[in-house]
Protein backbone atom coordinates (compact mmCIF):
# COMPACT_ATOMS: atom_id res chain seq x y z
CA UNK A 1 0.00 0.00 0.00
CA UNK A 2 1.49 3.40 -0.57
CA UNK A 3 1.11 6.74 -1.96
CA UNK A 4 -0.65 7.74 -5.19
CA UNK A 5 0.24 6.78 -8.52
CA UNK A 6 -1.06 9.63 -11.04
CA UNK A 7 -1.59 7.25 -13.88
CA UNK A 8 -4.82 6.61 -15.85
CA UNK A 9 -6.47 3.17 -15.21
CA UNK A 10 -6.66 1.10 -18.60
CA UNK A 11 -9.92 0.49 -20.61
CA UNK A 12 -9.63 -3.07 -20.90
CA UNK A 13 -9.95 -4.55 -17.52
CA UNK A 14 -9.95 -7.77 -15.71
CA UNK A 15 -11.30 -9.17 -12.31
CA UNK A 16 -8.36 -8.64 -9.61
CA UNK A 17 -6.87 -5.77 -11.60
CA UNK A 18 -7.34 -3.43 -8.47
CA UNK A 19 -9.35 -1.16 -10.22
CA UNK A 20 -12.95 -2.47 -8.47
CA UNK A 21 -13.83 -1.98 -5.36
CA UNK A 22 -16.43 -5.30 -5.18
CA UNK A 23 -13.46 -7.80 -4.88
CA UNK A 24 -12.83 -8.01 -1.13
CA UNK A 25 -13.59 -10.88 0.19
CA UNK A 26 -15.19 -10.76 3.79
CA UNK A 27 -15.17 -14.91 4.16
CA UNK A 28 -11.77 -14.72 3.00
CA UNK A 29 -10.35 -12.12 5.57
CA UNK A 30 -12.02 -14.63 7.94
CA UNK A 31 -10.10 -17.51 6.98
CA UNK A 32 -6.46 -15.64 7.46
CA UNK A 33 -7.59 -14.17 10.96
CA UNK A 34 -6.52 -17.01 12.90
CA UNK A 35 -3.18 -17.12 10.70
CA UNK A 36 -2.39 -13.84 11.53
CA UNK A 37 -3.74 -13.88 14.85
CA UNK A 38 -1.01 -16.56 15.62
CA UNK A 39 1.60 -13.81 14.28
CA UNK A 40 0.18 -11.37 16.34
CA UNK A 41 0.63 -13.59 19.47
CA UNK A 42 3.57 -15.34 19.07
CA UNK A 43 6.08 -14.43 16.54
CA UNK A 44 5.82 -10.51 16.81
CA UNK A 45 3.93 -10.38 20.12
CA UNK A 46 2.38 -7.44 19.38
CA UNK A 47 1.32 -3.95 21.64
CA UNK A 48 -1.17 -1.80 20.21
CA UNK A 49 -2.80 1.52 21.90
CA UNK A 50 -4.87 4.30 20.30
CA UNK A 51 -7.54 2.37 18.45
CA UNK A 52 -10.53 4.75 20.45
CA UNK A 53 -9.70 7.04 18.04
CA UNK A 54 -10.98 5.30 15.09
CA UNK A 55 -14.63 6.64 14.87
CA UNK A 56 -17.34 4.07 14.81
CA UNK A 57 -18.42 4.63 11.24
CA UNK A 58 -17.62 6.97 8.50
CA UNK A 59 -15.01 7.80 5.71
CA UNK A 60 -11.02 8.34 7.36
CA UNK A 61 -7.98 8.37 5.86
CA UNK A 62 -5.75 6.08 7.57
CA UNK A 63 -2.18 7.56 7.31
CA UNK A 64 0.40 4.81 8.19
CA UNK A 65 4.34 4.68 7.82
CA UNK A 66 5.44 0.85 7.85
CA UNK A 67 8.92 -0.91 7.83
CA UNK A 68 10.32 -4.38 7.54
CA UNK A 69 10.40 -4.74 3.46
CA UNK A 70 7.74 -5.88 1.27
CA UNK A 71 6.72 -8.28 4.06
CA UNK A 72 5.74 -5.42 6.08
CA UNK A 73 4.67 -6.83 8.86
CA UNK A 74 3.73 -3.91 10.57
CA UNK A 75 0.92 -3.43 8.09
CA UNK A 76 -0.20 -6.75 8.26
CA UNK A 77 -0.07 -6.68 12.11
CA UNK A 78 -2.58 -3.30 11.61
CA UNK A 79 -5.20 -5.10 9.40
CA UNK A 80 -5.19 -8.34 12.40
CA UNK A 81 -6.25 -5.35 14.55
CA UNK A 82 -8.74 -3.57 12.38
CA UNK A 83 -10.71 -6.71 11.53
CA UNK A 84 -10.62 -7.81 14.92
CA UNK A 85 -12.12 -5.04 16.53
CA UNK A 86 -14.68 -3.69 13.66
CA UNK A 87 -15.41 -6.88 11.88
CA UNK A 88 -14.29 -8.02 7.78
CA UNK A 89 -17.57 -6.28 6.60
CA UNK A 90 -16.56 -3.17 8.06
CA UNK A 91 -15.30 -1.48 4.45
CA UNK A 92 -11.64 -0.51 4.32
CA UNK A 93 -9.75 -0.16 1.20
CA UNK A 94 -5.38 -0.23 1.02
CA UNK A 95 -3.86 1.96 -2.29
CA UNK A 96 -1.07 -0.48 -3.76
CA UNK A 97 1.63 0.33 -6.02
CA UNK A 98 0.49 -1.15 -8.94
CA UNK A 99 3.78 -2.22 -10.19
CA UNK A 100 2.38 -4.88 -7.20
CA UNK A 101 0.65 -6.41 -10.65
CA UNK A 102 3.37 -6.60 -12.01
CA UNK A 103 5.74 -8.09 -10.00
CA UNK A 104 3.64 -10.61 -7.68
CA UNK A 105 0.28 -10.83 -9.73
CA UNK A 106 -0.41 -14.04 -7.05
CA UNK A 107 0.11 -11.87 -4.36
CA UNK A 108 -1.72 -8.58 -5.36
CA UNK A 109 -4.77 -10.64 -6.23
CA UNK A 110 -4.73 -12.32 -2.68
CA UNK A 111 -4.89 -8.49 -1.53
CA UNK A 112 -7.34 -7.36 -3.38
CA UNK A 113 -9.73 -10.28 -1.50
CA UNK A 114 -8.71 -8.09 2.00
CA UNK A 115 -8.99 -4.82 0.05
CA UNK A 116 -6.87 -3.65 -1.76
CA UNK A 117 -6.62 -1.63 -4.48
CA UNK A 118 -4.79 0.20 -6.83
CA UNK A 119 -3.49 3.51 -5.57
CA UNK A 120 -5.16 6.34 -7.99
CA UNK A 121 -7.29 8.94 -6.69
CA UNK A 122 -10.20 7.44 -8.36
CA UNK A 123 -10.21 4.33 -6.39
CA UNK A 124 -9.59 6.33 -3.39
CA UNK A 125 -12.68 8.94 -3.90
CA UNK A 126 -15.07 5.83 -4.98
CA UNK A 127 -14.26 4.22 -1.64
CA UNK A 128 -15.34 7.66 0.21
CA UNK A 129 -18.54 7.49 -1.49
CA UNK A 130 -19.00 3.99 0.22
CA UNK A 131 -18.19 5.90 3.37
CA UNK A 132 -15.29 3.29 3.66
CA UNK A 133 -11.95 3.83 5.64
CA UNK A 134 -8.76 4.27 3.15
CA UNK A 135 -5.15 3.05 4.09
CA UNK A 136 -2.32 4.95 2.66
CA UNK A 137 1.82 4.84 3.41
CA UNK A 138 2.81 7.98 1.53
CA UNK A 139 6.48 6.88 1.86
CA UNK A 140 5.92 3.74 -0.35
CA UNK A 141 8.48 1.51 -1.63
CA UNK A 142 11.35 4.23 0.29
CA UNK A 143 9.84 4.19 3.44
CA UNK A 144 9.30 0.39 4.08
CA UNK A 145 13.33 0.00 2.77
CA UNK A 146 13.97 2.79 4.65
CA UNK A 147 17.55 2.13 6.38
CA UNK A 148 17.89 0.91 9.85
CA UNK A 149 19.55 4.83 10.93
CA UNK A 150 16.19 6.06 10.10
CA UNK A 151 14.30 3.86 12.11
CA UNK A 152 12.97 6.33 14.55
CA UNK A 153 12.06 9.03 12.00
CA UNK A 154 8.56 9.36 9.73
CA UNK A 155 9.13 9.11 6.01
CA UNK A 156 7.05 10.48 2.98
CA UNK A 157 9.87 10.88 0.48
CA UNK A 158 7.97 14.13 0.05
CA UNK A 159 4.70 12.76 -1.25
CA UNK A 160 1.52 14.82 -0.81
CA UNK A 161 -1.16 13.58 -2.60
CA UNK A 162 -2.29 11.77 0.58
CA UNK A 163 -2.84 15.57 1.62
CA UNK A 164 -4.97 16.48 -1.15
CA UNK A 165 -7.08 13.64 -1.14
CA UNK A 166 -7.71 15.08 2.36
CA UNK A 167 -8.34 18.03 1.14
CA UNK A 168 -11.19 17.40 -1.61
CA UNK A 169 -12.98 14.56 -0.09
CA UNK A 170 -13.25 16.66 3.04
CA UNK A 171 -12.01 13.59 5.21
CA UNK A 172 -10.24 13.31 8.98
CA UNK A 173 -6.81 12.12 8.38
CA UNK A 174 -6.37 9.11 10.99
CA UNK A 175 -2.21 8.40 11.55
CA UNK A 176 -1.16 4.94 12.16
CA UNK A 177 2.43 4.78 13.95
CA UNK A 178 4.69 1.83 14.58
CA UNK A 179 8.15 1.04 15.72
CA UNK A 180 9.51 -2.47 15.74
CA UNK A 181 9.45 -3.77 12.62
CA UNK A 182 12.60 -2.37 11.03
CA UNK A 183 14.51 -5.01 13.24
CA UNK A 184 12.18 -7.44 11.07
CA UNK A 185 14.41 -6.74 7.99
CA UNK A 186 17.78 -4.78 8.80
CA UNK A 187 18.66 -2.30 5.69
CA UNK A 188 21.60 -1.25 5.80
CA UNK A 189 21.80 1.42 2.96
CA UNK A 190 19.36 2.22 0.34
CA UNK A 191 22.08 2.30 -3.24
CA UNK A 192 19.31 3.49 -5.84
CA UNK A 193 21.22 6.71 -6.92
CA UNK A 194 24.34 4.09 -8.13
CA UNK A 195 21.64 1.86 -9.78
CA UNK A 196 19.81 4.78 -10.96
CA UNK A 197 22.95 6.15 -12.73
CA UNK A 198 23.78 2.74 -14.28
CA UNK A 199 20.60 2.65 -15.80
CA UNK A 200 21.09 5.61 -17.22
CA UNK A 201 24.03 4.63 -19.06
CA UNK A 202 22.31 1.72 -20.34
CA UNK A 203 21.50 -1.38 -17.74
CA UNK A 204 17.91 -2.32 -17.85
CA UNK A 205 15.60 -2.48 -14.80
CA UNK A 206 14.41 -6.04 -14.22
CA UNK A 207 11.28 -6.60 -15.53
CA UNK A 208 11.39 -2.91 -17.51
CA UNK A 209 9.86 -1.35 -13.91
CA UNK A 210 11.87 1.10 -11.91
CA UNK A 211 12.17 -0.12 -8.34
CA UNK A 212 12.44 2.99 -6.64
CA UNK A 213 14.53 2.09 -3.74
CA UNK A 214 17.35 -0.26 -4.27
CA UNK A 215 18.35 -1.35 -0.58
CA UNK A 216 21.13 -3.84 0.89
CA UNK A 217 20.19 -5.62 4.14
CA UNK A 218 20.33 -8.40 6.26
CA UNK A 219 17.38 -10.64 6.66
CA UNK A 220 15.69 -14.02 5.98
CA UNK A 221 15.96 -15.88 3.62
CA UNK A 222 18.85 -14.36 2.42
CA UNK A 223 21.03 -13.45 4.87
CA UNK A 224 23.08 -10.50 3.00
CA UNK A 225 20.95 -9.12 0.24
CA UNK A 226 20.47 -6.09 -2.27
CA UNK A 227 17.86 -5.10 -4.01
CA UNK A 228 13.64 -5.24 -3.16
CA UNK A 229 13.70 -8.92 -3.13
CA UNK A 230 10.64 -10.56 -0.79
CA UNK A 231 11.74 -11.51 2.57
CA UNK A 232 10.57 -13.39 5.60
CA UNK A 233 10.37 -10.96 8.43
CA UNK A 234 12.77 -12.17 11.92
CA UNK A 235 10.62 -12.53 15.06
CA UNK A 236 11.18 -8.70 16.22
CA UNK A 237 8.20 -7.30 18.52
CA UNK A 238 6.28 -4.58 17.36
CA UNK A 239 4.54 -2.11 18.50
CA UNK A 240 1.87 0.03 16.91
CA UNK A 241 -0.27 3.54 17.56
CA UNK A 242 -3.51 4.66 16.33
CA UNK A 243 -3.28 8.44 16.83
CA UNK A 244 -5.90 10.80 17.63
CA UNK A 245 -7.33 12.52 14.39
CA UNK A 246 -6.26 15.49 12.12
CA UNK A 247 -8.70 18.14 11.14
CA UNK A 248 -7.43 21.21 9.01
CA UNK A 249 -9.02 24.37 9.28
CA UNK A 250 -9.85 24.57 5.59
CA UNK A 251 -11.08 22.18 3.32
CA UNK A 252 -12.28 21.45 -0.36
CA UNK A 253 -11.02 21.50 -4.02
CA UNK A 254 -9.77 24.97 -3.63
CA UNK A 255 -8.04 24.41 -0.56
CA UNK A 256 -6.47 21.32 -2.36
CA UNK A 257 -5.40 23.18 -5.11
CA UNK A 258 -3.31 25.55 -3.12
CA UNK A 259 0.29 24.23 -3.39
CA UNK A 260 1.28 26.25 -0.08
CA UNK A 261 -1.77 25.17 2.04
CA UNK A 262 -1.31 21.65 1.08
CA UNK A 263 2.74 22.21 2.43
CA UNK A 264 1.22 23.52 5.59
CA UNK A 265 -0.68 20.90 6.07
CA UNK A 266 1.93 18.20 5.06
CA UNK A 267 4.04 19.68 7.48
CA UNK A 268 1.77 19.36 9.84
CA UNK A 269 0.94 15.53 9.46
CA UNK A 270 4.49 14.97 9.37
CA UNK A 271 5.29 16.54 12.58
CA UNK A 272 2.27 15.52 14.90
CA UNK A 273 3.09 11.50 13.59
CA UNK A 274 6.88 12.11 14.25
CA UNK A 275 6.00 13.61 17.72
CA UNK A 276 3.54 10.11 18.49
CA UNK A 277 6.64 8.20 17.15
CA UNK A 278 9.45 9.49 19.48
CA UNK A 279 6.43 9.23 22.37
CA UNK A 280 6.15 5.33 21.29
CA UNK A 281 9.91 4.80 21.03
CA UNK A 282 10.50 6.49 24.22
CA UNK A 283 7.98 4.65 25.92
CA UNK A 284 9.18 1.20 24.37
CA UNK A 285 12.50 1.94 25.54
CA UNK A 286 11.37 3.28 29.39
CA UNK A 287 9.50 0.09 28.96
CA UNK A 288 12.82 -2.05 28.51
CA UNK A 289 14.70 -1.00 31.19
Amino acid sequence: MSDFAYSSPSDSRSRYDGWSLDERDPDYINALMPFWEWFYRYYFRVQTDGWHHIPSEGKILLVGSHNGGLASPDTHMCLYDWFRRFGSDRLLYGLMHPNMWKVAPSVASQAIKCGAVVAHPRMAIAAFKRNAAVAVYPGGGEDVFRPHSMRNQIYFAGRKGFIKLALREEVPIVPVISWGAHDTLIVLTDCYKIVKQLHDWGMPWLMDIDPEVFPIYLGLPWGISIGPLPNFPLPAQIYTRVCAPIHFERYGREASLDHDYVDVCYQQVKTQMQQELDALVASVEAQNR
